[in-house]
């Protein structure tokens, strides 16, 4: 399981990413390996306001179509279009291909909430 340590994590199972003010989301290996073959990824529209904590937009898999939840707050700036056609990103690049939005946080103290790489490690060998 790959687990890139620049990352921070949240409990949902989301990564993120600080690129200058912006932050890139996106869902874990770990996740992705839990629910299988991902077939649909349903994301917010540009503009929208994700809230920390609360369902943003969610991938459906084979077996079972799961929440995404907002690490952070802030506006939507970007999505990855390329997930319409290639939902398949998700499972086979979590940290590159398959990042899911970017957001300008209307809060970056909230990125002190999320895991290191080790913490998360540590909450998914406890599961």
């Amino acid at each position: 399981m790959s687990l890139p340590k620049e990352l921070k994590y949240s409990e949902e199972h989301e990564w993120v990413k600080e690129e200058g003010e912006k932050i890139r989301i996106g869902i874990t290996d770990f996740a992705q390996s839990e629910l299988g073959d991902i077939v649909f990824v349903e994301l917010p529209e540009v503009g929208d306001e994700v809230e920390a904590d609360e369902p943003f937009g969610s991938v459906e898999s084979v077996k079972t179509v799961s929440e995404l939840y907002a690490p952070l707050s802030g506006k939507v700036v970007e999505i990855n279009e390329e997930l319409d056609d290639s939902p398949e990103f998700v499972n086979e690049s979590p940290y590159e291909k398959a990042w899911m939005i970017v957001i300008e946080p209307s809060d970056k103290s909230q990125l002190d909430d999320l895991m290191s790489a080790e913490e998360y490690e540590e909450m998914i060998n406890e599961e």
